[in-house]
Protein backbone atom coordinates (compact mmCIF):
# COMPACT_ATOMS: atom_id res chain seq x y z
CA UNK A 1 0.00 0.00 0.00
CA UNK A 2 2.87 2.36 0.69
CA UNK A 3 4.60 1.88 -2.69
CA UNK A 4 1.86 3.47 -4.86
CA UNK A 5 1.68 6.44 -2.51
CA UNK A 6 5.43 6.85 -2.60
CA UNK A 7 5.48 6.64 -6.37
CA UNK A 8 2.66 9.15 -6.54
CA UNK A 9 4.61 11.61 -4.39
CA UNK A 10 7.66 11.21 -6.62
CA UNK A 11 5.68 12.00 -9.77
CA UNK A 12 6.45 15.62 -10.74
CA UNK A 13 3.48 17.92 -11.19
CA UNK A 14 3.39 20.64 -13.80
CA UNK A 15 2.84 24.00 -12.09
CA UNK A 16 0.27 26.53 -13.18
CA UNK A 17 3.10 28.91 -14.03
CA UNK A 18 4.55 26.37 -16.47
CA UNK A 19 1.18 25.99 -18.19
CA UNK A 20 0.98 29.79 -18.56
CA UNK A 21 4.44 29.98 -20.14
CA UNK A 22 3.64 27.19 -22.59
CA UNK A 23 0.32 28.81 -23.53
CA UNK A 24 2.01 32.20 -23.98
CA UNK A 25 4.60 30.69 -26.34
CA UNK A 26 1.84 29.11 -28.43
CA UNK A 27 -0.33 32.24 -28.53
CA UNK A 28 2.61 34.53 -29.30
CA UNK A 29 3.48 32.44 -32.36
CA UNK A 30 -0.14 32.32 -33.57
CA UNK A 31 0.12 35.48 -35.67
CA UNK A 32 3.15 34.19 -37.57
CA UNK A 33 1.53 30.77 -38.02
CA UNK A 34 -1.68 32.37 -39.31
CA UNK A 35 0.18 34.50 -41.87
CA UNK A 36 2.25 31.47 -42.95
CA UNK A 37 -0.88 29.36 -43.47
CA UNK A 38 -2.45 32.00 -45.70
CA UNK A 39 0.76 32.09 -47.75
CA UNK A 40 0.58 28.31 -48.16
CA UNK A 41 -3.07 28.60 -49.19
CA UNK A 42 -2.18 31.24 -51.79
CA UNK A 43 0.00 28.64 -53.49
CA UNK A 44 -2.89 26.13 -53.67
CA UNK A 45 -5.84 28.13 -55.00
CA UNK A 46 -9.11 26.29 -55.56
CA UNK A 47 -12.16 27.01 -57.74
CA UNK A 48 -15.40 27.88 -55.96
CA UNK A 49 -18.88 26.73 -56.84
CA UNK A 50 -20.18 30.17 -57.81
CA UNK A 51 -18.24 31.36 -60.82
CA UNK A 52 -15.22 29.20 -61.20
CA UNK A 53 -13.03 31.87 -59.62
CA UNK A 54 -9.85 30.78 -57.90
CA UNK A 55 -9.66 31.56 -54.19
CA UNK A 56 -7.38 30.91 -51.25
CA UNK A 57 -8.85 28.02 -49.20
CA UNK A 58 -6.86 29.16 -46.15
CA UNK A 59 -8.15 32.71 -46.17
CA UNK A 60 -7.96 34.74 -42.96
CA UNK A 61 -11.75 34.61 -42.60
CA UNK A 62 -11.77 30.82 -42.95
CA UNK A 63 -8.99 30.47 -40.37
CA UNK A 64 -10.79 32.71 -37.87
CA UNK A 65 -14.17 31.04 -38.43
CA UNK A 66 -12.91 27.46 -38.18
CA UNK A 67 -10.54 28.35 -35.35
CA UNK A 68 -13.42 29.82 -33.36
CA UNK A 69 -15.48 26.67 -33.92
CA UNK A 70 -12.59 24.58 -32.56
CA UNK A 71 -12.30 26.92 -29.57
CA UNK A 72 -16.05 26.71 -28.92
CA UNK A 73 -15.99 22.90 -28.86
CA UNK A 74 -13.08 22.96 -26.40
CA UNK A 75 -14.71 25.56 -24.14
CA UNK A 76 -17.95 23.55 -24.01
CA UNK A 77 -15.95 20.49 -22.92
CA UNK A 78 -14.17 22.50 -20.22
CA UNK A 79 -16.95 24.79 -18.96
CA UNK A 80 -20.12 23.05 -20.14
CA UNK A 81 -21.20 22.18 -16.59
CA UNK A 82 -21.50 25.85 -15.69
CA UNK A 83 -24.36 26.20 -18.18
CA UNK A 84 -27.00 24.96 -15.74
CA UNK A 85 -30.35 26.36 -14.65
CA UNK A 86 -29.06 27.58 -11.31
CA UNK A 87 -26.33 29.75 -12.88
CA UNK A 88 -28.47 30.97 -15.76
CA UNK A 89 -31.33 32.04 -13.47
CA UNK A 90 -28.96 34.33 -11.60
CA UNK A 91 -28.25 36.36 -14.72
CA UNK A 92 -30.36 39.47 -15.18
CA UNK A 93 -31.37 41.10 -18.46
CA UNK A 94 -28.62 43.67 -17.85
CA UNK A 95 -26.08 40.85 -17.53
CA UNK A 96 -27.13 39.40 -20.89
CA UNK A 97 -26.93 42.82 -22.55
CA UNK A 98 -23.43 43.32 -21.17
CA UNK A 99 -22.39 39.85 -22.29
CA UNK A 100 -23.75 40.55 -25.77
CA UNK A 101 -21.87 43.84 -26.09
CA UNK A 102 -18.63 42.21 -24.88
CA UNK A 103 -19.13 39.32 -27.32
CA UNK A 104 -19.57 41.73 -30.22
CA UNK A 105 -16.53 43.83 -29.27
CA UNK A 106 -14.00 41.17 -28.23
CA UNK A 107 -15.47 38.07 -29.89
CA UNK A 108 -16.28 39.42 -33.36
CA UNK A 109 -15.09 42.98 -33.99
CA UNK A 110 -11.58 42.88 -32.48
CA UNK A 111 -10.44 39.55 -34.00
CA UNK A 112 -12.01 40.48 -37.35
CA UNK A 113 -10.03 43.74 -37.39
CA UNK A 114 -6.81 41.95 -36.42
CA UNK A 115 -7.21 39.36 -39.17
CA UNK A 116 -7.89 42.10 -41.71
CA UNK A 117 -4.81 43.97 -40.48
CA UNK A 118 -2.74 40.81 -41.00
CA UNK A 119 -3.53 41.06 -44.69
CA UNK A 120 -2.36 44.68 -44.95
CA UNK A 121 0.73 45.21 -42.81
CA UNK A 122 3.70 43.50 -41.22
CA UNK A 123 3.02 41.22 -38.29
CA UNK A 124 5.54 43.08 -36.11
CA UNK A 125 3.53 46.28 -36.56
CA UNK A 126 0.37 44.54 -35.40
CA UNK A 127 2.15 43.08 -32.37
CA UNK A 128 3.58 46.43 -31.30
CA UNK A 129 0.49 48.50 -32.07
CA UNK A 130 -1.54 45.96 -30.09
CA UNK A 131 0.36 47.10 -27.00
CA UNK A 132 -1.89 50.16 -27.07
CA UNK A 133 -4.56 48.05 -25.40
CA UNK A 134 -3.11 47.85 -21.82
CA UNK A 135 -2.48 51.62 -21.40
CA UNK A 136 -5.83 52.40 -23.00
CA UNK A 137 -7.57 50.00 -20.62
CA UNK A 138 -5.73 51.59 -17.70
CA UNK A 139 -6.76 55.10 -18.76
CA UNK A 140 -10.40 54.08 -19.17
CA UNK A 141 -10.34 52.33 -15.78
CA UNK A 142 -9.15 55.52 -14.10
CA UNK A 143 -11.61 57.71 -16.00
CA UNK A 144 -14.75 55.59 -15.94
CA UNK A 145 -14.25 53.24 -12.99
CA UNK A 146 -12.30 55.62 -10.74
CA UNK A 147 -9.59 53.04 -10.18
CA UNK A 148 -6.34 54.14 -8.58
CA UNK A 149 -2.98 53.52 -10.23
CA UNK A 150 0.50 53.92 -8.82
CA UNK A 151 3.28 55.97 -10.38
CA UNK A 152 4.94 52.90 -11.95
CA UNK A 153 1.79 51.91 -13.83
CA UNK A 154 1.25 55.50 -14.96
CA UNK A 155 4.79 56.00 -16.30
CA UNK A 156 4.74 52.53 -17.89
CA UNK A 157 1.49 53.30 -19.69
CA UNK A 158 2.84 56.62 -20.99
CA UNK A 159 6.04 54.96 -22.25
CA UNK A 160 4.11 52.18 -24.00
CA UNK A 161 1.69 54.68 -25.56
CA UNK A 162 4.54 56.80 -26.94
CA UNK A 163 6.21 53.64 -28.26
CA UNK A 164 3.05 52.67 -30.13
CA UNK A 165 2.69 56.16 -31.62
CA UNK A 166 6.32 56.14 -32.80
CA UNK A 167 5.85 52.69 -34.33
CA UNK A 168 2.91 54.00 -36.36
CA UNK A 169 4.17 57.40 -37.52
CA UNK A 170 7.76 56.37 -38.31
CA UNK A 171 6.71 53.71 -40.81
CA UNK A 172 8.10 54.22 -44.34
CA UNK A 173 5.42 55.19 -46.91
CA UNK A 174 3.57 52.36 -48.62
CA UNK A 175 0.57 52.05 -50.93
CA UNK A 176 -1.70 50.89 -48.09
CA UNK A 177 -1.48 54.21 -46.24
CA UNK A 178 -3.82 57.09 -45.53
CA UNK A 179 -2.63 60.69 -45.39
CA UNK A 180 -3.88 62.20 -42.14
CA UNK A 181 -2.60 65.56 -40.97
CA UNK A 182 0.62 65.29 -42.93
CA UNK A 183 1.41 61.84 -41.57
CA UNK A 184 1.11 58.63 -43.55
CA UNK A 185 -0.83 56.13 -41.45
CA UNK A 186 -0.99 52.52 -42.56
CA UNK A 187 -4.48 51.09 -42.90
CA UNK A 188 -3.36 47.88 -41.21
CA UNK A 189 -2.02 49.84 -38.23
CA UNK A 190 -5.29 51.80 -38.01
CA UNK A 191 -7.24 48.53 -37.95
CA UNK A 192 -4.96 47.22 -35.18
CA UNK A 193 -5.60 50.39 -33.18
CA UNK A 194 -9.36 49.95 -33.67
CA UNK A 195 -9.06 46.36 -32.44
CA UNK A 196 -7.24 47.57 -29.32
CA UNK A 197 -9.96 50.13 -28.65
CA UNK A 198 -12.69 47.51 -29.05
CA UNK A 199 -10.93 45.08 -26.70
CA UNK A 200 -10.20 47.78 -24.12
CA UNK A 201 -13.86 48.82 -24.17
CA UNK A 202 -14.97 45.22 -23.64
CA UNK A 203 -12.55 44.90 -20.71
CA UNK A 204 -14.00 48.00 -19.05
CA UNK A 205 -17.55 46.69 -19.52
CA UNK A 206 -16.44 43.38 -18.04
CA UNK A 207 -14.91 45.08 -15.00
CA UNK A 208 -18.06 47.10 -14.37
CA UNK A 209 -20.85 44.66 -15.20
CA UNK A 210 -19.53 41.08 -15.42
CA UNK A 211 -17.88 40.57 -12.03
CA UNK A 212 -20.49 37.96 -11.03
CA UNK A 213 -20.62 36.14 -14.37
CA UNK A 214 -19.09 32.63 -14.22
CA UNK A 215 -16.03 32.26 -16.44
CA UNK A 216 -17.59 29.37 -18.35
CA UNK A 217 -20.72 31.27 -19.31
CA UNK A 218 -18.65 34.29 -20.33
CA UNK A 219 -16.15 32.35 -22.46
CA UNK A 220 -18.70 30.13 -24.24
CA UNK A 221 -21.20 32.92 -24.89
CA UNK A 222 -18.51 35.31 -26.17
CA UNK A 223 -17.01 32.73 -28.51
CA UNK A 224 -20.35 31.42 -29.81
CA UNK A 225 -22.02 34.79 -30.41
CA UNK A 226 -18.78 36.33 -31.69
CA UNK A 227 -18.40 33.56 -34.26
CA UNK A 228 -21.97 33.93 -35.51
CA UNK A 229 -21.76 37.72 -35.75
CA UNK A 230 -18.39 37.57 -37.53
CA UNK A 231 -19.82 35.07 -40.03
CA UNK A 232 -22.73 37.32 -40.96
CA UNK A 233 -20.59 40.47 -41.09
CA UNK A 234 -18.21 38.70 -43.50
CA UNK A 235 -21.17 37.60 -45.63
CA UNK A 236 -22.42 41.19 -45.88
CA UNK A 237 -19.00 42.70 -46.57
CA UNK A 238 -17.48 40.06 -48.84
CA UNK A 239 -20.42 38.12 -50.30
CA UNK A 240 -21.80 34.60 -49.99
CA UNK A 241 -18.88 33.04 -51.86
CA UNK A 242 -16.31 34.23 -49.31
CA UNK A 243 -16.62 31.06 -47.22
CA UNK A 244 -16.77 28.78 -50.27
CA UNK A 245 -13.51 27.09 -49.28
CA UNK A 246 -14.51 26.45 -45.68
CA UNK A 247 -15.18 22.77 -46.44
CA UNK A 248 -12.01 22.33 -48.47
CA UNK A 249 -10.03 19.23 -47.39
CA UNK A 250 -6.85 21.27 -47.90
CA UNK A 251 -8.09 23.87 -45.39
CA UNK A 252 -9.01 21.28 -42.79
CA UNK A 253 -5.71 19.49 -43.27
CA UNK A 254 -3.95 22.59 -41.98
CA UNK A 255 -6.68 23.58 -39.55
CA UNK A 256 -6.10 20.36 -37.64
CA UNK A 257 -2.62 21.75 -36.97
CA UNK A 258 -3.83 25.30 -36.27
CA UNK A 259 -6.92 24.31 -34.31
CA UNK A 260 -5.22 21.44 -32.53
CA UNK A 261 -2.06 23.27 -31.46
CA UNK A 262 -2.99 26.94 -31.08
CA UNK A 263 -6.65 26.64 -30.13
CA UNK A 264 -7.00 23.34 -28.29
CA UNK A 265 -3.56 22.94 -26.71
CA UNK A 266 -3.01 26.67 -26.21
CA UNK A 267 -6.43 27.29 -24.65
CA UNK A 268 -6.19 24.15 -22.51
CA UNK A 269 -2.83 25.21 -21.09
CA UNK A 270 -4.05 28.78 -20.57
CA UNK A 271 -7.17 27.73 -18.69
CA UNK A 272 -5.17 25.21 -16.65
CA UNK A 273 -2.61 27.85 -15.72
CA UNK A 274 -5.16 30.53 -14.82
CA UNK A 275 -6.88 28.22 -12.35
CA UNK A 276 -3.85 28.05 -10.06
CA UNK A 277 -2.07 31.35 -10.77
CA UNK A 278 -2.31 34.91 -9.53
CA UNK A 279 -3.05 38.03 -11.55
CA UNK A 280 0.50 39.30 -11.06
CA UNK A 281 2.06 36.03 -12.27
CA UNK A 282 -0.24 35.72 -15.31
CA UNK A 283 0.35 39.39 -16.13
CA UNK A 284 4.12 38.88 -15.96
CA UNK A 285 3.98 35.87 -18.28
CA UNK A 286 1.71 37.62 -20.79
CA UNK A 287 4.06 40.64 -20.89
CA UNK A 288 6.62 38.52 -22.76
CA UNK A 289 4.14 37.88 -25.58
CA UNK A 290 5.28 40.72 -27.91
CA UNK A 291 8.94 39.71 -27.64
CA UNK A 292 8.16 36.07 -28.43
CA UNK A 293 5.80 37.15 -31.21
CA UNK A 294 8.50 39.21 -32.92
CA UNK A 295 10.99 36.33 -32.61
CA UNK A 296 8.39 33.96 -34.11
CA UNK A 297 7.78 36.39 -36.98
CA UNK A 298 11.49 36.34 -37.75
CA UNK A 299 11.94 32.57 -37.72
CA UNK A 300 8.60 31.62 -39.34
CA UNK A 301 8.13 34.50 -41.78
CA UNK A 302 11.65 35.88 -42.10
CA UNK A 303 10.26 39.25 -40.99
CA UNK A 304 13.08 41.17 -39.31
CA UNK A 305 12.22 44.26 -37.20
CA UNK A 306 12.64 47.61 -38.94
CA UNK A 307 14.18 50.74 -37.41
CA UNK A 308 10.77 52.26 -36.47
CA UNK A 309 9.84 48.96 -34.85
CA UNK A 310 13.11 48.91 -32.89
CA UNK A 311 12.54 52.48 -31.68
CA UNK A 312 8.89 52.03 -30.76
CA UNK A 313 9.41 48.51 -29.45
CA UNK A 314 12.19 49.62 -27.10
CA UNK A 315 9.90 52.19 -25.48
CA UNK A 316 7.10 49.65 -25.31
CA UNK A 317 9.39 47.19 -23.50
CA UNK A 318 10.36 49.90 -21.02
CA UNK A 319 6.67 50.58 -20.46
CA UNK A 320 5.96 46.88 -19.95
CA UNK A 321 8.76 46.61 -17.38
CA UNK A 322 7.55 49.65 -15.43
CA UNK A 323 3.96 48.43 -15.56
CA UNK A 324 5.03 45.07 -14.18
CA UNK A 325 6.78 46.81 -11.30
CA UNK A 326 3.54 48.68 -10.60
CA UNK A 327 1.44 45.51 -10.87
CA UNK A 328 3.75 43.64 -8.51
CA UNK A 329 3.63 46.50 -6.01
CA UNK A 330 -0.16 46.71 -6.12
CA UNK A 331 -0.87 42.98 -5.88
CA UNK A 332 1.65 42.49 -3.09
CA UNK A 333 -0.62 44.65 -0.95
CA UNK A 334 -3.74 42.65 -1.86
CA UNK A 335 -2.51 39.08 -2.02
CA UNK A 336 -5.79 37.64 -0.81
CA UNK A 337 -7.72 39.06 -3.78
CA UNK A 338 -5.06 38.32 -6.37
CA UNK A 339 -6.50 35.02 -7.58
CA UNK A 340 -7.91 34.73 -11.09
CA UNK A 341 -11.40 33.63 -10.18
CA UNK A 342 -13.60 36.08 -12.07
CA UNK A 343 -14.33 37.22 -15.59
CA UNK A 344 -12.82 40.71 -15.10
CA UNK A 345 -9.59 39.18 -13.75
CA UNK A 346 -9.25 36.98 -16.83
CA UNK A 347 -9.99 39.94 -19.11
CA UNK A 348 -7.36 42.04 -17.36
CA UNK A 349 -4.70 39.38 -17.86
CA UNK A 350 -5.63 38.71 -21.48
CA UNK A 351 -5.54 42.44 -22.31
CA UNK A 352 -1.78 42.21 -21.98
CA UNK A 353 -1.55 39.07 -24.13
CA UNK A 354 -2.66 40.62 -27.41
CA UNK A 355 -3.59 38.45 -30.38
CA UNK A 356 -4.20 34.82 -29.35
CA UNK A 357 -5.01 33.28 -32.70
CA UNK A 358 -8.79 33.51 -32.30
Amino acid sequence: MTRPRKAHRLTPRISGQTYLWLAMLIFAASGAVTRKLTEIGAQHLIGDAYGGKLSNPISLCNVLFVGNLCALILLILIYGRQWNKANLKQLSRKDWVSLTVVAILSGALAPGLIFQALALTELNNIILVGRLEPPLTLALSVWLLRERVNIWEFIGAIAAFIGVILTIILQPPTEAMMNMGGFGLGIGEILAVAASVATAASTIIGKKHLSQIPLGIYNIFRTALGTVIFFFIALVLYGSDHFAGVLSPFLWQWMFLYGGLIVVVGQSFWVKGLKTSTVSMASLVSSFSPVVGIIAAYFILGEAPTLPQYIGGSLILVGIFLSQVGTKYKTSRTVASDKISSTPAQQEVESGMGFKGI
